[in-house]
């Protein structure tokens, strides 16, 4: 990889991590954003679960807006959007002014991977593509580190505002550095057909022979990073195993670390043993398993029972999820195959309706996990995401059998 490419990809990159910071606050901050908005468990998944919604709805303009402005317009738009969401959310007083924030997050971190994955899926051969994708996304996952111990000494020192202020400068430092180090990549001028025409081409792409099975099984995928990492883990830590904030950051901390190599691992794996659909289905279904462990260490749990605990002590907590973050980062091998599929000239749309189903997922599992919770609690809302893995794999495996 040469300096000329190599430097705009990563600067680009910066825009994932805002993305991966901004979105997880909620995991180290759920107790004082339910205090401080008038909100429950339930509705703050209710409320934080709009940001994966309107992201996958906003990856339709998305992915049109690569393949015909390009990667560098795009991703300063996106930047710009995204840091009004950042101080909305620094502002928000309420239930509905958060809403407000995390819509706008949302529609301003839609293309946030998508911009350094199409400039490099533009720039360099299948083979490359492959190992960047990998660091792209290790690259980015950098930003979940910045939500956990450093929030969560933030928020024990201030308050949980300041989370959202700090994103907010970031997204200004990258829109800074996007200016300067990102050439203009316009693509040559294509027939124009219409907006409507280039929506239903993203759409249909997304739902093609080629993609269908991997659509399935990025239903999940995110989801469960979102659901476990993003939301879900801090009140795991804090309200059911009693650990103070700080040292549930500790753990959330190591667990980012996890998600940050995880990708470069899944990229070596399929790089040494090949057999991606082998890779993807099993990554799944083996972090389902992790999360059913991490479930079992509660108070009354399968596994506090076994060991004779009243509940698993915090290490049993750190193991899992360092295993499960490596385990789902896997996931980045689907890009891959998305890649394949399409000439150069879709790449930008075809990632884009690859990486809307990531989304719209995590949005409909939020959802149902935010309901689960409200029925048994955080080790329910949990759950849902090792089912969603479990059927989204059951279906990629039918569905790439069809193919065969």
């Amino acid at each position: 990889m040469t300096q000329p490419i190599a430097l705009p990809i990563l600067v680009l990159c910066l825009g994932h991590v805002f993305s991966n910071a901004v979105r997880t606050i909620p995991a180290i901050a759920a107790d004082v954003l339910i205090r401080d908005l008038g909100l429950t468990a339930e509705t703050l998944a209710q409320v934080t679960g709009a940001f994966p919604l309107v992201f996958a709805i906003a990856m339709v303009p998305v992915g049109i807006g690569l393949d015909r402005h390009g990667v560098k317009a795009v991703s300063l738009c996106l930047l710009a959007v995204a840091g009004c969401g950042a101080a909305m959310g620094a502002a928000a007083t309420g239930p509905w002014s958060m809403l407000a924030a995390q819509m706008v997050l949302g529609a301003g971190c839609s293309g946030m991977l998508m911009c350094p994955i199409t400039f490099a899926a533009r720039g360099l051969s299948a083979a490359r593509f492959a190992s960047w994708s990998g660091i792209i996304q290790a690259v980015g996952n950098t930003g979940m580190l910045l939500s956990a111990s450093p929030l969560a000494w933030l928020i024990e020192a201030t308050d949980w505002r300041m989370g959202y202020a700090a994103c907010a400068a970031l997204a200004l430092s990258a829109m800074a550095a996007v200016a300067a180090f990102v050439p203009h990549d316009r693509p040559p001028p294509r027939p124009s057909r219409g907006i409507a025409a280039d929506m239903g081409e993203v759409l249909s792409l997304a739902w093609s022979p080629g993609l269908r099975a991997v659509t399935v099984f990025v239903f999940a995928s995110f989801a469960a990073v979102l659901g476990v990492r993003g939301l879900w883990g801090g009140p795991w830590l804090m309200e059911v195993k009693g650990l103070p904030r700080v040292e549930a950051g500790n753990i959330l901390l190591a667990a980012a670390l996890a998600l940050t190599a995880g990708p470069a691992i899944g990229g070596y794996a399929l790089r040494r043993i090949g057999r991606p659909v082998l890779l993807l289905s099993g990554s799944h279904l083996l972090a389902a398993a992790l999360i059913l462990l991490l479930v079992a260490g509660g108070p009354g749990g399968a596994a506090s029972r076994a060991f004779g605990l009243a509940v698993m002590p915090p290490g049993w907590d750190l193991l899992l999820l360092v295993a499960f973050g490596i385990v789902i980062s896997f996931q980045i091998i689907a890009f891959s195959l998305v890649r394949a599929a399409v000439p150069a000239e879709q790449a930008g749309r075809a990632l884009s309706a690859a990486n809307m189903y990531y989304f719209l997922g995590a949005a409909v599992l939020q959802g149902l996990s935010g309901w689960a919770a409200g029925q048994g609690g955080v080790a329910a809302a949990l759950l849902t995401f090792a089912g969603g893995l479990v059927l989204c794999t059951a279906g990629f495996l039918l569905l790439q059998r069809g193919r065969g």
